[in-house]
Order: structure tokens, then C-alpha cells, then sequence
């Protein structure tokens, strides 16, 4: 097993001798593969006995929830070009048709795992007092059931007979209904028909009376069919779930382009049905009745042993069971807006300010933009909305601003993946408001997250700007971490300007001061410093790269990357997600090491540090935050930032805290093997497992300090990021 001081250790581990010759694609691991790893990460979660059960419970509907989006989505696609007869490779040089047989045959040992991990809770949840139970389980609340029944679920529910005066009924993507067999008491004549389950019902009732017992809906369908199908007897059933294609295709032409997605939208829900899940040891003539009606193949068909749609499982993570769940933790408020009497300007005027998000708390923002609007010295904001909540709390100081007279421009990214929908109900909103709205490119995502907020002080104009690396979303703000930069420096302002300028009017920017920008020059920025890194070390140099991203798949940049391990730079990765580099090959990367980290939070932020030769953590480094994960994708195709730090406490906060306690936890690290497997951390049994999200739980951040200063926040040290194990 490895360890985080394998990872840390300055020296780096004996690399891996391959005969292997990867100066083809074989340099390169698949992405959808590397994405199941990853997936697979968050299984074992739902398996690891230090999580506790409820949050186990919730692991392992997160991870049915993102393989239905996998297969929604990029499976869909690929399945699209391999019937089209699409040759084209990924960079591994595995065809779609290729992927497609790997992806299957890894995801059904996936769902298989899924189901055994769920029976292992289940006894977990027995001896806790917590119960699911079957309808003859529940025969002693019967008439509690039934009255539920008939309340809460007959009037939603919509049978539907299947005969040649009733066609077998459209089910939308994610639908789960149950296949009966019915048969007619007084002659019986049988009766084939459809029940689907109502998605906006909750899939667990729960049942009075001692302990947590809980009841899922189909079983409640079950045992009250006398209710919906009077006269008729059961002789079988199966229950199903479909998914259909989801991924969107827009006209690059269309005139209006919200007009144009609410159609798209539409049309998702019709989507071709992609995979079919149906109880296992279904009868033979439902099943068959079921895969002609939904054209599917048996390729497309997976037999469930156990219990269908997992993603609901979420319901059941109840929060008057505080032992069973993460001990509650409530976000900071940083003591320099408590100096400054709440006053967000006051405290960035002191000088830039660096939040980590969920230990800083979220509100932060969500101030910024309501003092912003209700501040009669504001003169105009603007700001990119990518994804954000239903009933937005910045949507809603967004539209009081331009409502008072504020000049404000809304950049709504329509094409935010499932989230389409609720921009482009905003959108909508701000305009009755009065804002500007526009949608940006039609062939880019806006994927950056910036605001600015113009205000008069005296007789001069300054222009207030926040950089973030996630979404302006309170709600996923909670639980992914994420940095925001507050900064008036007005070089970052006039940047940020030359963007929106850009994005509402086409102008590219000419010269930018701090910031580059895909897909004009965040890449070029990128590979720039990788070279100087390599030619550093070639130099004999001090030459290292700290980074940490969600994904890395562009191939331009793993080929920097393995040549500049190459040429003896240090290279220290922390990607969540997919990645496509292979780390630890004698003579292609034995200078790069990657880990995983997967816990409590999501980790989502995006940081990258160069040593500027200098050993790392160093005051020189030259140290960026990015909106941007390193995929072809957002260097490409979308706007993103890429944020050079140069306020010497944020950088200080950046690389010895965010950085060196990524690179020191232990707890919930996986290392990343040459052939792209992982496996989970290891520490001596007398030593402490550093938890970087506990590290950051307990300590504030350096730039967030008030009048206390900064003096007594623990900093990490190379020493303490060598050995995992800092003085906290």
C-alpha cells in the first residue's frame, strides 16, 4: 500500500520499469476509465467504517447518482459516434466502440459493488435502529400505510394499461415504474399494465412507532394495488429504470438562444433510451415486452439483485441521528470583516482577502454583492453566473441593483449542464428586473467566475473584484471547497473589465495585466511555465510544480508535464477526478506523483504553484488560482481564468496552507498507480493521519486575520509537507 510520505518523499520512489513503449497513445490512460476510478473512490467511501453511517449512506447515493449522469451523458455520446461508425480515437487511441466494451464491462462490476455495499449498510442500519422493509414486513401498519396511500400517493399515481387501445407509455429519462401482470377476479382475463413511480413522491415513507423504520413507495404500490386496480388479482411484477440520452445539441445558428435551449430542454426528456435497468429473474414476457417497447438491446439491459435507484438513498440520511453523521461544523466568518463593522469594501480596501469555501463561509459573497446593491456610492456590477440555486440569494441582489437603477450586466451561461433550466429562469427574472443579460458565445462555455462592482469614492471611481474558482451557488458552497479572492487592485480590475467587455461585446482583449484566459492564452500561460520550470532544472536549478485541479486530460499539457519530469522538476499533482497522466514510469514520468483526495468535502478548487527556482513552499513561487481544470474542453471551448496571486499573505495562504495540507493529508488520500489504479493511503498505526478538510476546519485562513494578525495560524513547512505529518 502506498503512503503520503512515499508521495511527499523529496527524494520520490524508485519508478516503475515498463518494456511498454508509450511514446504512443499508450502514454495516456482513458479518460472514461479514469473517471470510474474515480467513482469507484467514492464508493469505497460508502465502505471506509471511519465515515460514519449516514454519511456512508449518502457516499453511496452520490455514487449512483454520477453514474447516471456518466451514462446520460458520455456514454450517450459515445454510443452516438460508434453507431455512426466513428473511427476517431482518444487520446489513449481506444475507438468509441472500444470504450464503450471496457466502460460496460467496469461499470457492471461497478453497480454489483454498489448493491454488496448496500447490503453491508443495511446490517450496519439493523443494529442502529434504522430499517427498510419490504410490503409484508409492514403489514402490521396497514391502515397507516394505507391512509398514507391515499393521501400522499394515489392522487400522483397514473396506471396505465398496456392493450392496443392504450400503447405502451413514454417514460421520461430516470423513470422507475413497475411492470404487473394482472389477472381479473370475476373472469380471469389477464391484464398487462404500467404503474410509474411518481418522482416527485419521497421514495422512503417513513412508519410510526420506535426506531426508523422506513417503507419505499413501490412496496407501498404493491401492497395497495386493491386501491388502483380494483377487481384484479397480482400474478408478477418486475420494476425498471430507464435512462435516456441527454446530452444537448443546439443550433449553432439559432437566433435566440433561450429560445432555443427551452426546446433543447424539451427534447432531452425524448432523449433514446441508453440503459435499462430491470429486476433480476424478471418473467421472460415483461422483460421482453419492456426491451421492444423501449427499442433496446440486451447489451443495454442490466439485471439489478437487490434494490433499483440508489440515488434516493439520500432521503434516508436524517438529521435528528447527529452520532451517525459528520460532527455539525459551521463556517467562518473572518475576523477582518468583523473589524471593519461588516463592511465588505472597508475590509478589501485593507488589502486582498482570500476565503477557502465551506471553512470560510459563502455569505461572504452573498454580502459583497447585497452591499454592493443596496450601497447608493455603486454605480454599476457585473458577473458571471454559471450554475446557481433556484431561489438565489445573488440572483436576488443581482435584480435589487438593477431595480434601484444600478447599472448591472448579467453573463448567464446556458449550457451549464442540468442546470440549463433554472439559468434560464433567472435570466428571465433579471431582465424583468431591469439587468442586462447576455449568454456569451455561442461555441464557448463562460465557465469563469468573476464579479465587479464599480463604486465612487470621492472623486475617483474603484473597481471591487472577486476571482473564484467555483460556482456562485450557497447551496453547493457548503460542501465544495473553493477559493474566492476579494481584491480593489486595480490592475485585476481593469482585467477583469477587458473579460466582460469580451464576453458582451466580442472585444478580445489585447494585453491582459495579471490574468490570462482561456481560449486565448491560459494554456499558452501554462505550458510557458512549465518550460522555465524544466529549463530551471536543467540549470541545476530548484525546480518543482505544486498543483491541484478536479481533471487532467489535455494531452499538450501531460506532455509538458512528462517532459519536464524529464528533465528532474518535482511534481506534486492532486486531482480528484479524471486523469489521464500516467505517474511514477522509469524515464517517462518518475518525477510525478498524483493523488486523490475524497472525504467530507468536494474538493473543486483549482491552484497551481511554480518553485520560480526556489524549493517549495517558497515566497518567490509564482502561485495562480483558475476557474479552469487542464481538459481540452475548458482550454478550448470555454472562458476561463487563470489568476495570478501576487499579494504576498494570499500567496503565503495558498502554498503553505492549501497546497502543503493537500500534499500532507493522509486520511483521505488515494495514490495514484502507473497503470491508472489507486490505492488508499497508508500511515503508521502510532502516528496521527493528517485530515487536510480538518486542518482547514480548525485553523482560519492567513489573509482572512484581523487586528490578531496572522502570527498564530499554522503554516506548513517543506519539513512538515515531507513528512505528512504537520505540528497542528
Amino acid at each position: 500500500m502506498a503512503s503520503t510520505a512515499d508521495f511527499l518523499n523529496s527524494d520520490f520512489p524508485s519508478a516503475l520499469s515498463c518494456n511498454e513503449d508509450f511514446s504512443g497513445p499508450s502514454r495516456f490512460l482513458n479518460r472514461e476509465l479514469s473517471w470510474l476510478a474515480f467513482n469507484w473512490r467514492v464508493l469505497e467511501e460508502a465502505n471506509n467504517s471511519n465515515v460514519p453511517l449516514l454519511e456512508r449512506i449518502r457516499f453511496l447515493s452520490i455514487s449512483a447518482t454520477n453514474l447516471d449522469e456518466f451514462y446520460s451523458v458520455r456514454v450517450a455520446g459515445l454510443r452516438e459516434l460508434a453507431r455512426a461508425g466513428s473511427k476517431a480515437a482518444a487520446i489513449d487511441g481506444r475507438t468509441p466502440a472500444n470504450q464503450l466494451l471496457m466502460i460496460e464491462a467496469n461499470a457492471r462490476k461497478l453497480m454489483q459493488k454498489q448493491q454488496s455495499v448496500l447490503t453491508h449498510l443495511r446490517d450496519e442500519m439493523t443494529k442502529n435502529g434504522i430499517h427498510i422493509l419490504t410490503a409484508g414486513q409492514a403489514e402490521t401498519d396497514y391502515d397507516y400505510l394505507q391512509q398514507v396511500f391515499l393521501q400522499d400517493v394515489f392522487p400522483v399515481v397514473s396506471p396505465l394499461a398496456i392493450d392496443p387501445a392504450h400503447p405502451f407509455p413514454f417514460i421520461p429519462n430516470a423513470g422507475f415504474a413497475l411492470a404487473l401482470q394482472l389477472e381479473r377476479i370475476s373472469d380471469k382475463r389477464s391484464l398487462r399494465a404500467l404503474v410509474p413511480i411518481p418522482h416527485l413522491v419521497q421514495r422512503f415513507i417513513q412508519l410510526p412507532g420506535e426506531g426508523y423504520r422506513y417503507l419505499p413507495v413501490e412496496e407501498l404500490i404493491l401492497m395497495q394495488l386493491e386501491q388502483i386496480f380494483p377487481g384484479y388479482k397480482l400474478n408478477n411484477y418486475c420494476a425498471f429504470s430507464i435512462l435516456r440520452d441527454s446530452d444537448l445539441e443546439v443550433e449553432d445558428e439559432a437566433e435566440d438562444l433561450v429560445r432555443e435551449f427551452e426546446v433543447a430542454l424539451k427534447r432531452r426528456r425524448r432523449g433514446d433510451v441508453i440503459r435499462l435497468k430491470i429486476t433480476k429473474n424478471a418473467p421472460s414476457y415483461l422483460r421482453n415486452a419492456i426491451m421492444a417497447e423501449l427499442v433496446v438491446t440486451e447489451t443495454e439491459v442490466v439485471e439489478i439483485d437487490g434494490m433499483m435507484g440508489l440515488s434516493n438513498l439520500h432521503e434516508l440520511v436524517i438529521e435528528d441521528r447527529p452520532k451517525l453523521l459528520w460532527p455539525k461544523f459551521t463556517p467562518r466568518v473572518p475576523e477582518r470583516f468583523s473589524d471593519h463593522d461588516g463592511d465588505m469594501f472597508a475590509a478589501i480596501r485593507q488589502k486582498d482577502m482570500l476565503l477557502q469555501h465551506p471553512y470560510e463561509t459563502f455569505d461572504m459573497v452573498i454580502r459583497f454583492l447585497q452591499q454592493a446593491a443596496r450601497d447608493p456610492n455603486v454605480l454599476a456590477i457585473k458577473q458571471t453566473l454559471y450554475r446557481t440555486s433556484k431561489r438565489s440569494p445573488i440572483v436576488e441582489a443581482l435584480c435589487e441593483a438593477a431595480e434601484d437603477g444600478k447599472s448591472v450586466t448579467a453573463l448567464v451561461e446556458l449550457k451549464a449542464r442540468f442546470d440549463e433550466a433554472a439559468n434560464i429562469r433567472q435570466s428571465r427574472r433579471l431582465e424583468r428586473a431591469g439587468a442586462h443579460v447576455v449568454y456569451g458565445f455561442m461555441n464557448l462555455k463562460t465557465h469563469a467566475k468573476i464579479t465587479t462592482v464599480v463604486r465612487r469614492e470621492g472623486d475617483r471611481l474603484i473597481t471591487y473584484t472577486h476571482y473564484g474558482t467555483g460556482n456562485y451557488h450557497p447551496i453547493t458552497a457548503r460542501v465544495y471547497t473553493d477559493l474566492s479572492l476579494f481584491t480593489c487592485d486595480a490592475a485585476l480590475g481593469r482585467d477583469a473589465t477587458k473579460v466582460f467587455n469580451y464576453l458582451s461585446g466580442y472585444a478580445q482583449p489585447n494585453t491582459l495585466e495579471n490574468i490570462s484566459i482561456s481560449p486565448l492564452s491560459l494554456k499558452s500561460t501554462l505550458l510557458k511555465q512549465i518550460e522555465i520550470e524544466a529549463e530551471n532544472a536543467q540549470k541545476g536549478k530548484p525546480a518543482a510544480i505544486w498543483a491541484k485541479v478536479n481533471s487532467i486530460i489535455d494531452s499538450d499539457i501531460i506532455d509538458a508535464l512528462y517532459a519536464a519530469s524529464q528533465t528532474g522538476v518535482k511534481i506534486s499533482l492532486v486531482v480528484r477526478g479524471i486523469c489521464g497522466l500516467r505517474p511514477g514510469v522509469k524515464g517517462l514520468s518518475e518525477n510525478i506523483r498524483v493523488k486523490s483526495i475524497v472525504g467530507r468535502f468536494l474538493e473543486h478548487s483549482r491552484i497551481v504553484c511554480f518553485a520560480n527556482a526556489q524549493n517549495l513552499p517558497s515566497p518567490k513561487a509564482r502561485v495562480y488560482i483558475s476557474s479552469a481544470d487542464w481538459m481540452d474542453r475548458n482550454l478550448k471551448r470555454r472562458v476561463e481564468t487563470l489568476v495570478e496571486i501576487k499579494n504576498a499573505t494570499v500567496k503565503a495562504q495558498i502554498v503553505n496552507q492549501v497546497m502543503a495540507a493537500n500534499l500532507a493529508d493522509v486520511a483521505q488520500s488515494w495514490i495514484m498507480e502507473p497503470d491508472g489504479s489507486y490505492v488508499r493511503a497508508t500511515w503508521p498505526k502510532q502516528s496521527f493521519a493528517f485530515s487536510c478538510h480538518r486542518f482547514f476546519m480548525e485553523n482560519p485562513s492567513l489573509s482572512g486575520r484581523g487586528t490578531a494578525g496572522a502570527g498564530d495560524v499554522p503554516k506548513l513547512t517543506h519539513s512538515d509537507v515531507s513528512q505528512a505529518l504537520p505540528n497542528s
